[in-house]
């Protein structure tokens, strides 16, 4: 093909790319300087509940770690957990339906934070029961949960009996049904790290590390909310 544009069709191609690439910058440069992601989170997540959601049961509540863009971004923090090599980086507080496995609320902390302390951001009003693992055990959980309406189900470490059969049996029966259903969480972390590539962050800073996650959450929730509804 031929004419006066020919010539310059991959130029126009490449402008058209850097054209998008300005734009989004500035999207997320105005999404973080108002705050906005959040507000853009909770809307779209707000009107998929509405959808979607008919009667709350429960929440997982839970928290993944996300490597840094970067070991020279001095907003994030190196962790480590026994048997696996340190990470530096962000941690995604999440509070998810138990029924629906959509995301309702999220908080970002650098990667060293404690999943019990920052993990109160993450649990939303009326929860129902909140299931989740043994880090959140501490009373400021437990009796947050419950100023919020819900019912804290959280997996023990130490119960008590007369002997150690008995202490085991308990535990055990206590745990488990907590195990099966907070698991569900871990398929939401899986999907984003494999589906939408939330392995490691893409900037650096807290601020932009919120934006790509609630984006990430945006996303996730959209799909997510079509199939539940699609379904009904």
């Amino acid at each position: 093909m031929t004419g006066p544009h020919s010539d310059d069709s991959a130029g126009i191609f490449s402008l058209g790319a850097d054209a998008r690439t300005h734009a989004f910058v500035r999207f997320r440069k105005a999404l973080v300087a108002h705050d906005l992601d959040r507000s853009l989170f909770h809307e779209i997540t707000g009107q998929l509940k509405s959808k979607a959601i008919k009667v709350k049961t429960g929440t997982l509540v839970d928290a993944t770690i996300i490597a840094s863009a970067s070991e020279a971004d001095g907003e994030a923090h190196w962790v480590k957990h026994k048997g696996k090599p340190p990470v530096h980086g962000f941690k995604a507080h999440v509070g998810a339906d138990a029924d629906t496995a959509l995301v309702e609320e999220i908080a970002i902390t650098p990667a060293n934070v404690n999943d019990g302390k920052a993990g109160l951001e993450a649990v939303p009003d009326n929860p129902g029961e909140v299931f989740a693992d043994s880090a959140y055990r501490g009373q400021h959980f437990g009796d947050a949960v419950r100023a919020k309406g819900g019912t804290p189900r959280i997996v023990a470490i130490g119960m008590w009996g007369r002997n150690e059969a008995e202490t085991l049996t308990r535990l055990e029966a206590w745990n488990r049904p907590i195990h099966r259903v907070r698991g569900r969480i871990e398929k939401i972390f899986g999907t984003w790290k494999r589906s939408y590539g939330l392995r490691r962050m893409r900037w650096r800073g807290l601020a932009k590390a919120a934006v790509q996650v609630r984006l990430t959450a945006v996303a996730y929730n959209l799909k997510r909310g079509l199939r539940i509804v699609a379904a009904t």
